[in-house]
């Protein structure tokens, strides 16, 4: 049910930033709420990856496949968890300056009323806290000194 969709201009390529959400390792360096991930299987176009997070006396663990276009998509779909369903992209297409559009998008539903209406409740705010972290975590890695 909640759904957001943004596109967004970035100075950085494509490439790093394909690189930087393909990393999934590195997302409890970083991500808001992002406890810990486990990557089960990984090749250059697939990903297998439990991801547990935690907001404030709730934890949740939920697997799902990640489909790897190098340097453009990067397809989320849900498989196993608190979720009845969740499905998110990210798209990076190069713009003649060297630095890339990124479109966004995620829509999902918890099978919990409990655990929807609480996170209803704080979606549009924990979407723009993941954005801005991973803004924060592609000038940590890729602005220049």
């Amino acid at each position: 049910m909640p759904t957001h969709a943004e596109k967004k201009y970035c100075p950085y390529s494509a490439q790093q930033m394909y690189d930087l959400v393909a990393d999934v390792d590195a997302y409890p360096d970083f991500l808001p709420w992002c406890v810990a991930t486990r990557v089960r299987e990984e090749s250059d176009t697939h990903m297998l990856a439990d991801m547990v997070i935690g907001f404030k006396m709730i934890r949740e663990k939920y697997t799902s496949e990640v489909t790897l276009d190098p340097g453009c998509e990067v397809k989320i779909v849900y498989k196993n968890g608190p979720f009845k369903y969740l499905n998110s992209h990210w798209k990076f297409d190069a713009e003649p300056d060297g630095g890339c559009m990124i479109d966004f998008f995620v829509d999902f539903e918890f099978r919990s009323a409990l655990l929807q209406k609480v996170m209803g409740a704080v979606f549009n705010e924990a979407v723009q806290l993941m954005m801005s972290a991973f803004e924060k975590r592609a000038i940590e890695l890729y602005a220049s000194p």
